[in-house]
């Protein structure tokens, strides 16, 4: 069963985007022999095998472990292993049919889901099968993906990350293009150093060829490898040859596509308002970098282009009442107004669209574009609130007239909402994450949409039906609008492609005419792709538009959708992957993640996962019941865990964060306070039974991930102690607490920054010192904030955001039953530099906390192999204190010197 693995093997391999994960300990008794990533681009269309051939070397049989990244945009066609020559191929059935499977697999504990949204674009799929000693297994993985062009240019970034050096590494990529490749370019982490040499690319008129064959001794030179082997990506960047402005067509086997990309027409001065939320919750960074971005963007502006600002929160505010054309002075008094933009209020986003709807209603200008873009990160808490009415609202006032795009900030906003209305608007609606690079992902999109050149596209095809999309808004230079279908008679010479649209005020048409009798350039290996590309292409759109559909006409697309996902065995939101393995009845479901990596089954035993990630470790997600939802029963003659405030018996039933399929453990070392009682809530710290005495804490407990396992390890550190929480000599950065006497978490923390700054938190104030002057802050007054060079401080309610040089770390402050004491969390640390300390994360431990375990069958207490010491470990229950939820989870109690490899009196100082 998954997770009761004798040993995991991280298999990592990444098609067009990638997500930093840091290398983990070699496994000696595994040898990956084969490592294949073989990319084929045939007009666009991707299709990506990796295949991963290992071995065990051991004389015992053990668990091996498969994990590759994939696009979220992209879907998976195809999973095989083959073990001992007998193959078990992955099925895709529609969801209903998969649940039992699901539902069996949930019940014996296995971990029935095998995808999971990681980072900003990636899908993590993942299984695991038992291998006989001395054999090997084959893991093949297929998808499928149509790349979309943006500012000029198709990109392919494949991420390498096997975990240790393979004696036979390949990577071939070989793109295919009619109309011929007009540039390409090879970047990357991969591409440096000696690993330089290893690539090869080469050019022919049609045909480029990128390989990749790095040998085993340079597999462990460069910026990002090591004795694990390689950990980086290879950006492949390239655009196709655009000679003919009708656009290209291509034809095969009864299917068209058509790309039509022209760049022979002139821009189209735009009218562009911005729409910014500027309440309470968008404090911090998220102003800051929002004002960045905004500054950048007014900078960017054309001459002819007329622009207007709006800020809302309870309150509207325009800088101009009406739009200004963008000149030099303008230009200035807007970046003005920008820098004054500060946070507050609640969030009114009905009065704040339709009065950007207003503004441009009413300066209409002929031969113009006009666009709005709404930013906004949280639901709306002012004015109309019910977002079906905001909707109908705004859909009323635009009319179709102009497209609204709508950017969210971070995981909190309610993105089906903004998806949603979006799309009832002509424009798209994008994600903006919560990082440090924020700034650009606002500046990024603007320059999608920063120069428009045709309007109101209409694309119509004499001889082709089932077509896609065929009506677009705008079109934007550097992008392009893809249309493909069927051939309604195959014994016809030729059909015709017709474009009408909007040019700077005057209607445009291409008109061309398509010899199907042409010989194909489609090598007959690849003569399927137009066919499948129409398929994904349309599952796409139809997944798109149930967003805005219901009833019959809804129901009728998603049968449809679930139609064609089933006959190219597609996995998307309709259907599942069947896995079934080798040992009896064992079978895994592979779902496709929602937006914002949420489980799409259903909960589990009134489990559901959280859409907040606080820790900003990718795979991470908290659990807790929902109110009113039963629990699962407690032990004999005690309640079951139920309503708003349940109780648990510490041992009475599995923790199902470990079992549910949608639990994925943790990237770095989190802190958790062992509750040394019999009974403990769940979630509400506000209950207490008034016949509970609470004992003496002992001791912190610390959580520690542990590579390729679903169960965290954690060990105790007794009380009190003054510890070493986190150091970087480097930068002169040291961060040391000193924790309670008989009480959890910290009295005082203390930072250390260059030669003569300090900041000192306690349970009642904050104080920092600048080397001259002293700021002092109170917990629970106004959220403020103070900054000088290199150090960031941000208060809120009960929280102390700081930031020193590149470490980023928010202070807690808890009150628990009349106890008030600190815990602090890692939020961003360095890569590459050697930090020490209690919190420095696995990966930045120079392997010192290697996390790496086996867990050894057959023992009659639980035992676990760690750095090549069998270990005795108990089953515990912690609470995470590093999230302002308190999540309840279960871990590994294992001794301190086990996992941290020293004393503690190695992590403790004498003074803060």
């Amino acid at each position: 069963m998954m997770d009761r693995a004798a040993l995991r093997l991280i298999l990592l391999g990444v098609f067009l985007i990638s997500a930093s994960s840091q290398p983990v300990k070699k496994k000696q008794d595994v040898d990956i022999y084969s490592f294949y990533i073989n990319s084929t681009v045939t007009s666009r269309y991707a299709t990506t095998v990796i295949t991963s051939r290992v071995a065990n070397t051991l004389n015992e049989s053990q668990e091996i472990q498969f994990e590759v990244k994939i696009p979220k945009t992209a879907f998976i066609s195809k999973f095989r292993m083959t073990i001992e020559g007998k193959t078990y191929d992955g099925v895709v059935k529609g969801k209903q049919e998969a649940q039992q499977q699901y539902s069996k697999a949930v019940s014996r504990g296995q971990s029935a889901g095998l995808i999971k949204s990681v980072g900003r674009t990636l899908e993590d799929f993942k299984t695991s099968v038992t291998v006989a000693a001395f054999s090997k297994v084959t893991f093949e993985l297929t998808y499928e993906e149509l790349l979309k062009r943006r500012l000029g240019k198709y990109e392919l970034l494949i991420n390498a990350q096997p975990m240790q050096p393979v004696a036979d590494f390949k990577m071939d990529v070989h793109i295919q293009e009619k109309p011929g490749i007009s540039f390409l370019e090879v970047k990357g982490d991969l591409s440096t150093g000696d690993l330089a040499n290893a690539i090869k690319t080469t050019r022919a008129d049609k045909d480029a060829w990128v390989t990749f064959y790095p040998t085993r001794d340079q597999q462990t030179k460069c910026k990002s490898c090591g004795e694990n082997g390689m950990n980086g990506d290879l950006l492949i960047t390239y655009d196709v040859e655009r000679q003919n402005p009708k656009g290209e067509v291509m034809v095969s086997n009864g299917y068209f596509v058509h790309y039509f990309a022209p760049s022979d027409v002139p821009r189209i001065p735009k009218n562009v308002v911005f729409i910014i939320d500027r309440s309470g919750s968008m404090h911090g960074r998220k102003i800051d970098q929002t004002r960045l971005a905004l500054l950048r963007i007014l900078s960017d502006l054309d001459e002819d282009d007329h622009f207007g600002l709006i800020t809302f929160d309870s309150d509207i505010d325009t800088w101009k009442r009406e739009l200004l054309k963008a000149t030099k002075q303008n230009l200035e008094n807007a970046k003005s107004f920008v820098k004054e933009i500060r946070d507050r209020g609640a969030t009114d986003i009905n009065s704040a669209v339709l009065a950007g709807v207003g503004m441009i209603n009413r300066h209409p200008r002929e031969g113009t574009a006009s666009i709005l873009i709404l930013l906004t990160d949280g639901d709306p808490t002012s004015g109309e609130t019910n977002i079906e009415r905001i909707m109908a609202n705004v859909k009323e006032a635009i009319g179709l007239k102009f497209p609204l795009y709508c950017l969210g900030f971070g995981h909190d906003v309610n993105f089906d909402f903004l998806t949603k209305m979006s799309l009832e608007n002509g424009g798209v609606a994008r994600r903006i994450y919560e990082d440090s690079d924020a700034d650009l992902q606002l500046q990024g999109f603007y320059e999608e949409v920063a120069v428009p050149l045709l309007t109101d596209i209409h694309l119509k095809y004499t001889g082709g039906t089932n077509l896609t999309k065929t009506s677009f808004t705008l079109y934007f230079n550097g992008s392009e609008i893809v249309v493909s279908g069927q051939i309604t008679d195959n014994s016809v010479e030729s059909f015709t492609t017709e474009v009408i649209a909007v040019s700077k005020g005057s209607s445009v048409t291409y008109q061309d005419t398509v010899m199907i009798k042409d010989p194909s350039d489609v090598p007959p290996e690849n003569e399927d792709f137009m066919q499948r590309l129409w398929a994904y292409l349309t599952v796409k759109q139809l997944l798109e538009r149930q967003v805005l559909l219901k009833g019959q006409e809804k129901e009728d697309e998603e049968k449809e959708a679930l139609k064609l996902s089933l006959k190219y065995q597609f996995v998307t939101p309709l259907t599942s992957m069947v896995v079934t393995k080798p040992q009896k009845d064992e079978v895994e479901v592979a779902d496709k993640p929602k937006e914002g990596g949420e489980d799409p089954r259903p909960p589990v035993m009134g489990f559901r996962p959280s859409s907040r990630n606080p820790i900003a470790s990718p795979g991470f997600s908290q659990y807790h019941f929902s109110p009113g939802q039963p629990g699962p029963p407690g032990p004999p003659g005690q309640p079951g865990l139920s309503g708003e405030h349940g109780w648990r018996s510490l041992g009475s039933w599995p923790a199902p964060p470990a079992a549910h399929p949608g639990f994925h453990g943790f990237d770095g070392i989190v802190m958790a306070r062992y509750h040394q009682m019999p009974m403990i809530p769940w979630e509400s710290d506000e209950t207490v039974l008034p016949t509970m005495s609470v004992p003496t804490v002992r001791s912190n407990r610390f959580l520690l991930s542990a590579a390729g396992q679903s169960k965290p390890l954690c060990f105790d550190i007794p009380l009190p102690h003054k510890l070493k929480l986190l150091q970087d000599s480097a930068s002169e950065f040291s961060m040391n607490g000193e924790s309670m006497t008989r009480r959890k978490g910290f009295s005082q923390i203390v930072f250390h920054y260059k030669t003569n700054r300090r900041l000192t938190i306690n349970t009642r104030s904050i104080r920092y010192h600048d080397g001259q002057n002293d700021v002092v802050f109170l917990w629970g007054q106004e959220p403020t904030q103070h900054s000088t060079e290199g150090v960031s401080l941000i208060l809120r309610s009960n929280e102390m955001d700081v930031t020193m040089g590149n470490i980023r770390v928010v202070i807690l402050l808890h009150k628990k039953n009349g106890d008030a004491f600190l815990w602090p969390a890692v939020r961003q640390q360095p890569k590459d530099v050697s930090l020490m300390g209690i919190l420095v994360t696995v990966d930045n431990f120079e392997g010192k906390a290697e996390a790496s375990y086996e867990e050894i069958q057959g023992s009659q207490t639980p035992t676990l192999k760690i750095m090549d010491q069998e270990v005795k470990a108990s089953w515990e229950d912690v609470t995470d204190y590093t999230l302002l939820s308190t999540p309840v989870i279960r871990c590994w109690l294992v001794p301190f010197r086990t996992v941290m490899q020293g004393d503690i009196s190695d992590f403790t100082v004498t003074q803060l």
